[in-house]
């Protein structure tokens, strides 16, 4: 598969991963949810493994897991724990918001890497990046205004800041995945199956405070959509991590089409979950994707301007 047809069909398949995790959600128990998601996927990854042990020669090099030292995977334990923050705070506020508001919310953690990219890596952004990053923001206000229509206002309802949260602490793991597969040299196949295992075991302590009642809660309903938005995830970053690997494929321009996926998660939340139609929403979607596309596509599209 061409890596753009691969890139685009990560984000089709991230929109229903966002959409099947508003289902599942809905008027639901959002820890039991969280937990069992990653145990399915923990479950996935362990009959990898298990199969790779049993016949190394018959498991494709795609999906081989390399041996790790107990500092490895402390620090996979540590992406896990940024992750599990992330989805803890983005869970419980797509089941309280429309998924056509949280996953643009979502889509801008690209434009906060790169805030954390100045600190950490030292890097420095293109003027058109920070046109980029300046679309987004005008967009991300845009889009506020729109969902008060729907009686969310931005600065006041707590939901919107556990979104805020969880895509802050979605853009910290991106930067950390880029030490992890840059800097330190992992491979994407052990990366994912260990981060699913350390998942699944640090919701395992919030799933039995829940089965005991230690807090408050609501009661737990199985659906498939469970293990629909697990599988829906485990393809899109499959697909997106093989676009990653053809070398002519360009980092920035894969990351810009899987952003794709707020489109689906809009379209999708409007026609399934009956969200409100409007046209400034739409217009402020568009600008969020467009400052992202330029944010991202900035510094080849300078490459290629002063090489022309």
């Amino acid at each position: 598969m061409h890596w753009v047809v691969a890139s685009l069909v990560a984000a089709f398949f991230l929109g229903v991963y966002e959409l099947c995790t508003k289902h599942a959600v809905n008027k639901n128990a959002v820890l039991p949810v969280l937990f069992l998601a990653n145990v399915v996927s923990a479950g996935i990854w362990t009959t990898m493994m298990l199969f790779q042990r049993a016949n190394p020669q018959l498991m494709p090099a795609i999906f081989t897991v390399a041996p790790l030292t107990p500092m490895q995977h402390g620090q996979i334990a540590l992406k896990s724990f940024i992750v599990a923050c992330s989805w803890v705070a983005t869970y419980f506020a797509i089941k309280h918001l429309p998924v056509s508001i949280t996953s643009p919310i979502r889509a801008t953690a690209p434009v906060w890497t790169i805030f954390g990219a100045l600190i950490y890596l030292g890097e420095r952004p293109s003027w058109l990046e920070m046109v980029g990053v300046a679309i987004t923001l005008v967009a991300f206000v845009a889009l506020s205004l729109a969902g008060q229509k729907e009686g969310i206002h931005f600065h006041r309802n707590k939901w919107v800041w556990w979104s805020v949260v969880g895509m802050l602490f979605g853009a910290a793991s991106a930067l950390y995945d880029k030490h992890l597969l840059g800097r330190v040299g992992f491979d994407a196949a052990t990366v994912q199956a260990w981060f699913s295992i350390y998942l699944a075991l640090f919701f395992l302590p919030l799933a039995i405070g829940w089965k005991l009642r230690l807090w408050t809660r609501h009661e737990f309903h199985w659906r498939w959509s469970i293990v629909l938005l697990t599988l829906a995830l485990l393809v899109s970053d499959f697909l997106y991590f093989n676009a990653l690997r053809n070398p002519e494929a360009l980092i920035s321009l894969v990351a810009s089409l899987r952003r794709g996926n707020t489109l689906v998660a809009f379209v999708g939340g409007i026609l399934l979950f009956g969200e409100a139609y409007d046209r400034k929403k739409i217009f402020a979607v568009v600008g969020v994707l467009a400052g992202i596309v330029i944010t991202l596509l900035g510094p080849w599209l300078l490459t290629k301007f002063n090489h022309g």
